[in-house]
């Protein structure tokens, strides 16, 4: 689990997304904030921050509900981000996944088409290498 917290951490890092998920938090904790204060059946910052897990989550207990125009306009913004970040992330997980694939397709190319332009100057062991290689390629 820490070993996955750390590759998510390093790809945020190298994807500069790590404003986006900052954004989020922010967002989530200052819009449960405004709840509180703009809706009068719930009275505490827990209530709240429960309120808004409920509207980024879509479960919708129905425990609590937005009556006034402010709470209501909070709720969709915080639901909206919150769908935008929870689609953004994954794309760019996948997106970074496949550019390092590709980076290392390319880069075993690269070798192997080095090793074939110097075949004469290679050993026996260093050909049956490359023999091997390419009858795993088949």
């Amino acid at each position: 689990m820490k070993h996955n917290f750390r590759i998510f951490r390093m790809i945020l890092k190298r994807t500069h997304t790590g404003k986006i998920a900052l954004s989020f938090i922010i967002c989530f904790f200052v819009c449960a904030a405004l709840i509180q204060i703009a809706e009068p059946s719930i009275t505490t910052y827990g209530e709240s921050l429960w309120y808004s897990y409920v509207a980024v989550a879509t479960i919708g207990f129905g425990d609590f509900a937005a009556v006034t125009a402010i709470g209501r306009i909070l709720t969709v913004f915080i639901s909206l981000h919150a769908t935008l970040f929870l689609a953004i992330i994954p794309a760019i997980f996948v997106s970074y996944y496949m550019e390092v694939i590709h980076r290392r397709e390319k880069e075993s190319v690269s070798v192997m088409l080095d090793k074939l332009e110097h075949l004469p100057e290679m050993s026996k062991e260093e050909l049956q290498a490359i023999a091997d290689k390419i009858k795993k390629i088949k």
